[in-house]
């Protein structure tokens, strides 16, 4: 399988709509809610309006010409907010696409590109029981701070 990462075109952000919604950890036997959560303030925060700010930043992943995965970043209020510098992390792939490299392909890409343009720092939020916890400390976040269910992390961007 052939796999490039490359930056989100113009004419696909509405991409991020459904991103956004694969992006929702559901733990196993948990019954998923409904699309139409993502309409709710908390999470539009994470795509309204994407691309309008310099301080957003997106990558897909593209398998066989088909985009698969996203990764993208914003100053924004939002469940990982730390400050109003630093940009929070979003990063989404299809299910069937989970497990063979290419979200840890997309984060390094992502990491590069925000060192590239200056970023010292980005942040993050995720809950305990994610899996994707072990990825985002290999490629070098840490957590700054947690909660009952989230871990804050924060990952200190050097070139």
């Amino acid at each position: 399988m052939s796999c490039i990462i490359r930056e989100l075109r113009e004419n696909e952000s509405s991409l991020l709509t459904g991103f956004l919604y694969e992006a929702i950890y559901i733990p196993e036997g948990i019954e998923p809610p409904p699309q139409n959560i993502i309409n709710q303030p908390e999470l539009q925060v994470y795509i309204s309006d994407f691309g309008k700010d310099k301080d957003d930043n997106c990558l897909v992943a593209e398998v066989d010409g088909k985009v698969v995965g996203a990764v993208w970043t914003r100053v924004m209020n939002d469940y990982g907010h730390i400050d109003d510098k630093t940009p929070s992390f979003a990063i989404s792939l299809y299910k069937e696409y989970r497990g063979l490299g290419i979200g840890t392909m997309m984060m390094k890409e992502m990491l590069a590109l925000l060192i590239r343009k200056g970023y010292k720092k980005v942040s993050l939020s995720v809950q305990k029981i994610n899996y994707a916890y072990k990825m985002y400390k290999k490629v070098g976040f840490e957590i700054i701070d947690e909660n009952e269910e989230e871990y804050i992390m924060v990952n200190y961007l050097k070139e």
